[in-house]
Protein backbone atom coordinates (compact mmCIF):
# COMPACT_ATOMS: atom_id res chain seq x y z
CA UNK A 1 0.00 0.00 0.00
CA UNK A 2 1.47 3.37 -0.96
CA UNK A 3 1.93 6.12 1.63
CA UNK A 4 -0.89 8.35 0.33
CA UNK A 5 -3.43 5.55 0.53
CA UNK A 6 -2.22 4.48 3.99
CA UNK A 7 -2.43 8.05 5.31
CA UNK A 8 -5.92 8.39 3.84
CA UNK A 9 -7.09 5.16 5.47
CA UNK A 10 -5.72 6.34 8.81
CA UNK A 11 -7.68 9.59 8.46
CA UNK A 12 -10.90 7.76 7.63
CA UNK A 13 -10.44 5.45 10.62
CA UNK A 14 -10.01 8.35 13.05
CA UNK A 15 -12.69 10.47 11.42
CA UNK A 16 -15.50 8.02 12.12
CA UNK A 17 -15.23 8.71 15.85
CA UNK A 18 -16.04 12.39 15.36
CA UNK A 19 -19.71 11.48 14.86
CA UNK A 20 -20.07 11.14 18.63
CA UNK A 21 -18.87 14.70 19.25
CA UNK A 22 -21.17 15.96 16.50
CA UNK A 23 -24.10 14.13 18.09
CA UNK A 24 -23.29 15.58 21.49
CA UNK A 25 -23.32 19.14 20.09
CA UNK A 26 -26.72 18.55 18.50
CA UNK A 27 -28.20 16.94 21.63
CA UNK A 28 -27.05 19.70 23.99
CA UNK A 29 -28.16 22.50 21.65
CA UNK A 30 -31.57 20.93 20.95
CA UNK A 31 -32.17 20.44 24.65
CA UNK A 32 -31.26 24.01 25.61
CA UNK A 33 -32.84 25.83 22.68
CA UNK A 34 -36.18 24.00 22.85
CA UNK A 35 -36.91 25.70 26.18
CA UNK A 36 -36.44 29.28 24.95
CA UNK A 37 -39.48 29.96 22.76
CA UNK A 38 -39.88 31.91 19.50
CA UNK A 39 -36.73 33.70 18.39
CA UNK A 40 -35.40 35.85 15.56
CA UNK A 41 -31.86 35.32 14.29
CA UNK A 42 -29.86 38.48 13.67
CA UNK A 43 -26.90 38.15 11.28
CA UNK A 44 -24.12 40.67 10.61
CA UNK A 45 -20.41 41.36 10.75
CA UNK A 46 -18.22 40.65 13.75
CA UNK A 47 -16.04 43.57 12.64
CA UNK A 48 -18.59 46.36 12.97
CA UNK A 49 -17.43 48.95 15.51
CA UNK A 50 -19.64 50.52 18.17
CA UNK A 51 -19.53 53.92 16.45
CA UNK A 52 -20.86 52.46 13.19
CA UNK A 53 -24.53 53.39 12.56
CA UNK A 54 -25.30 49.75 11.79
CA UNK A 55 -24.27 48.78 15.32
CA UNK A 56 -26.95 51.06 16.75
CA UNK A 57 -29.44 49.88 14.14
CA UNK A 58 -28.83 46.25 15.16
CA UNK A 59 -29.35 47.23 18.80
CA UNK A 60 -32.58 49.07 18.00
CA UNK A 61 -34.17 46.34 15.89
CA UNK A 62 -33.26 43.66 18.42
CA UNK A 63 -34.66 45.72 21.29
CA UNK A 64 -37.94 46.25 19.45
CA UNK A 65 -38.21 42.56 18.56
CA UNK A 66 -37.54 41.62 22.19
CA UNK A 67 -40.25 44.03 23.32
CA UNK A 68 -42.58 42.30 20.85
CA UNK A 69 -41.93 38.99 22.59
CA UNK A 70 -39.19 37.38 20.53
CA UNK A 71 -35.90 36.04 21.79
CA UNK A 72 -32.84 37.17 19.85
CA UNK A 73 -30.27 34.71 18.52
CA UNK A 74 -26.87 35.98 17.41
CA UNK A 75 -23.59 34.32 16.57
CA UNK A 76 -22.42 35.34 20.02
CA UNK A 77 -19.40 37.37 18.99
CA UNK A 78 -18.56 41.08 18.72
CA UNK A 79 -19.83 43.68 16.24
CA UNK A 80 -23.40 43.28 14.98
CA UNK A 81 -23.75 40.12 17.06
CA UNK A 82 -22.92 42.03 20.24
CA UNK A 83 -25.34 44.80 19.26
CA UNK A 84 -28.12 42.25 18.74
CA UNK A 85 -27.61 40.70 22.17
CA UNK A 86 -27.37 44.15 23.73
CA UNK A 87 -30.71 45.11 22.19
CA UNK A 88 -32.29 41.87 23.38
CA UNK A 89 -31.33 42.61 26.97
CA UNK A 90 -32.44 46.24 26.71
CA UNK A 91 -35.81 45.03 25.44
CA UNK A 92 -36.22 42.55 28.28
CA UNK A 93 -36.01 39.54 25.97
CA UNK A 94 -34.04 36.32 25.88
CA UNK A 95 -30.52 36.92 24.57
CA UNK A 96 -28.99 33.86 22.92
CA UNK A 97 -25.43 33.45 21.62
CA UNK A 98 -24.30 30.60 19.38
CA UNK A 99 -20.55 30.87 19.79
CA UNK A 100 -17.90 29.14 17.74
CA UNK A 101 -14.13 29.02 18.15
CA UNK A 102 -12.53 31.02 15.32
CA UNK A 103 -8.85 31.89 14.82
CA UNK A 104 -9.15 35.69 14.67
CA UNK A 105 -12.41 37.24 15.79
CA UNK A 106 -14.72 35.20 18.00
CA UNK A 107 -15.05 35.92 21.68
CA UNK A 108 -18.47 35.79 23.25
CA UNK A 109 -19.91 39.20 24.01
CA UNK A 110 -21.07 40.30 27.49
CA UNK A 111 -24.75 40.72 26.57
CA UNK A 112 -25.65 37.04 26.22
CA UNK A 113 -27.78 35.49 28.96
CA UNK A 114 -25.51 33.10 30.83
CA UNK A 115 -27.96 30.23 30.49
CA UNK A 116 -28.33 30.90 26.75
CA UNK A 117 -24.63 30.96 25.85
CA UNK A 118 -23.88 27.93 23.67
CA UNK A 119 -20.47 26.85 22.35
CA UNK A 120 -19.88 24.98 19.08
CA UNK A 121 -16.93 23.40 17.31
CA UNK A 122 -18.78 22.67 14.07
CA UNK A 123 -20.12 25.39 11.79
CA UNK A 124 -22.74 23.09 10.27
CA UNK A 125 -24.20 22.18 13.68
CA UNK A 126 -24.37 25.87 14.59
CA UNK A 127 -26.12 26.70 11.30
CA UNK A 128 -28.76 24.02 11.92
CA UNK A 129 -29.53 25.57 15.30
CA UNK A 130 -29.78 29.07 13.80
CA UNK A 131 -32.42 27.82 11.37
CA UNK A 132 -34.29 25.33 13.53
CA UNK A 133 -35.09 27.73 16.34
CA UNK A 134 -35.69 30.96 14.37
CA UNK A 135 -39.06 32.34 13.37
CA UNK A 136 -37.40 34.96 11.19
CA UNK A 137 -34.06 36.30 10.00
CA UNK A 138 -32.73 39.86 10.15
CA UNK A 139 -29.64 40.42 8.02
CA UNK A 140 -27.45 43.46 8.65
CA UNK A 141 -24.26 44.35 6.76
CA UNK A 142 -21.62 41.67 6.97
CA UNK A 143 -19.14 39.55 5.06
CA UNK A 144 -18.94 36.01 3.75
CA UNK A 145 -20.38 34.48 6.92
CA UNK A 146 -23.40 36.77 6.85
CA UNK A 147 -24.05 35.93 3.20
CA UNK A 148 -23.70 32.24 3.97
CA UNK A 149 -26.27 32.44 6.76
CA UNK A 150 -28.72 34.60 4.80
CA UNK A 151 -28.65 32.50 1.64
CA UNK A 152 -28.87 29.28 3.63
CA UNK A 153 -32.15 30.53 5.10
CA UNK A 154 -33.42 31.65 1.69
CA UNK A 155 -32.47 28.33 0.09
CA UNK A 156 -34.33 26.33 2.74
CA UNK A 157 -37.42 28.51 2.30
CA UNK A 158 -37.17 28.32 -1.50
CA UNK A 159 -36.92 24.51 -1.46
CA UNK A 160 -39.65 24.22 1.19
CA UNK A 161 -37.34 22.43 3.61
CA UNK A 162 -38.60 24.90 6.21
CA UNK A 163 -41.84 26.87 6.28
CA UNK A 164 -41.87 30.38 4.90
CA UNK A 165 -40.24 32.78 7.35
CA UNK A 166 -39.70 36.55 7.18
CA UNK A 167 -36.23 37.47 5.93
CA UNK A 168 -35.29 41.15 6.24
CA UNK A 169 -32.15 42.77 4.85
CA UNK A 170 -31.48 46.03 6.68
CA UNK A 171 -29.46 48.72 4.92
CA UNK A 172 -30.63 49.49 1.40
CA UNK A 173 -27.40 51.24 0.47
CA UNK A 174 -25.30 48.28 1.59
CA UNK A 175 -27.42 45.53 0.01
CA UNK A 176 -28.65 47.27 -3.16
CA UNK A 177 -25.76 46.19 -5.41
CA UNK A 178 -26.02 42.54 -4.44
CA UNK A 179 -29.79 42.39 -4.69
CA UNK A 180 -29.78 44.23 -8.02
CA UNK A 181 -27.35 41.59 -9.33
CA UNK A 182 -29.66 38.84 -8.03
CA UNK A 183 -32.56 40.40 -9.93
CA UNK A 184 -30.80 41.41 -13.15
CA UNK A 185 -28.41 38.46 -13.56
CA UNK A 186 -29.72 35.49 -11.59
CA UNK A 187 -33.39 36.14 -12.40
CA UNK A 188 -33.69 38.06 -15.67
CA UNK A 189 -30.53 37.16 -17.60
CA UNK A 190 -29.85 33.57 -16.53
CA UNK A 191 -33.26 32.44 -15.17
CA UNK A 192 -31.57 30.66 -12.26
CA UNK A 193 -34.32 31.68 -9.84
CA UNK A 194 -38.06 32.27 -10.24
CA UNK A 195 -39.81 35.68 -10.05
CA UNK A 196 -41.53 34.61 -6.82
CA UNK A 197 -38.13 34.04 -5.21
CA UNK A 198 -37.67 37.81 -5.13
CA UNK A 199 -40.65 37.94 -2.76
CA UNK A 200 -38.92 35.79 -0.14
CA UNK A 201 -37.19 38.80 1.42
CA UNK A 202 -37.81 42.41 2.33
CA UNK A 203 -35.33 45.27 2.33
CA UNK A 204 -35.61 47.88 5.09
CA UNK A 205 -33.70 50.95 6.20
CA UNK A 206 -35.05 51.32 9.73
CA UNK A 207 -35.68 49.13 12.75
CA UNK A 208 -39.34 50.13 12.64
CA UNK A 209 -39.74 48.90 9.05
CA UNK A 210 -38.07 45.60 9.84
CA UNK A 211 -40.13 44.90 12.95
CA UNK A 212 -43.37 45.93 11.24
CA UNK A 213 -42.67 43.52 8.38
CA UNK A 214 -42.15 40.64 10.82
CA UNK A 215 -45.20 41.59 12.87
CA UNK A 216 -47.35 41.81 9.72
CA UNK A 217 -46.07 38.42 8.54
CA UNK A 218 -47.28 36.75 11.73
CA UNK A 219 -50.74 38.24 11.41
CA UNK A 220 -51.29 35.69 8.64
CA UNK A 221 -48.84 32.90 9.55
CA UNK A 222 -48.54 30.64 12.57
CA UNK A 223 -45.55 30.47 14.86
CA UNK A 224 -44.35 26.88 14.47
CA UNK A 225 -41.21 24.74 14.67
CA UNK A 226 -39.11 24.72 11.49
CA UNK A 227 -38.41 20.96 11.47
Amino acid sequence: MNKIRKDWNDIKSNDSWSIFKIMSEFVEAYDRMAKIGPCISVFGSARTKKDNPYYQLATDVSKKLAEAGYGIISGGGPGIMEAANKGAQEGGGRSVGLNIDLPFEQNHNPYIDQEHNLEFDYFFVRKVIFVKYSQGFVVLPGGFGTLDEAFEALTLIQTKKIAKRPVVFIGKEYWSGLLLWVEEVMLKAEHNIAPDDMKMFFVADTAEEAVQYIEDFYKTHMLSPNF
